[in-house]
């Protein structure tokens, strides 16, 4: 199983996010907490992190058959993400949200994970290929 961890916007400042509740959560540590979850699950991850919406689209393009599913955190792109949409649809790859709220968003299509505890959000949204 291969898998391609996609964090939009901003996660690279989710220390910033999570020190206003009294947490200490990085992107560098939910990264590591990720590749030590899949240890051993016969997963191959590709984790990438990008503020640009046409970079993220320009790698799905180039590697969309490379990957078995997608775990995406869209971030601010929930909202206008139009372009991922579309891409995510057309290349039908398997893809499950980790969102940080339970907003209304472009990808309510798809299975979504929301925890207080982002860590826990990505081991369900991981379970759901592990299971496969």
């Amino acid at each position: 199983m291969k898998l391609l961890i996609l964090h939009g916007p901003n996660m690279n400042l989710f220390g910033i996010r999570s020190s206003k509740k009294g947490e200490n959560i990085t992107l560098d540590k939910i990264n590591r907490y990720i590749r030590r979850f899949v240890r051993n699950k016969n997963i191959d991850l590709k984790i990438m992190q990008t503020h640009s919406e046409s970079k993220a689209v320009a790698y799905l393009h180039r590697n969309r058959r490379k990957f078995n599913g997608l775990i995406l955190a869209p971030g601010p792109w929930k909202y206008s993400g139009y372009i991922l949409k579309e891409t995510l649809e057309l290349i039908e790859l398997k893809t499950v949200l980790v969102m940080l709220d339970n907003n209304k968003n472009l990808f309510s299509d798809n299975k979504c994970f929301m925890d207080d505890n982002i860590l826990i959000s990505y081991e369900q949204a991981i379970s759901e290929y592990a299971s496969e």
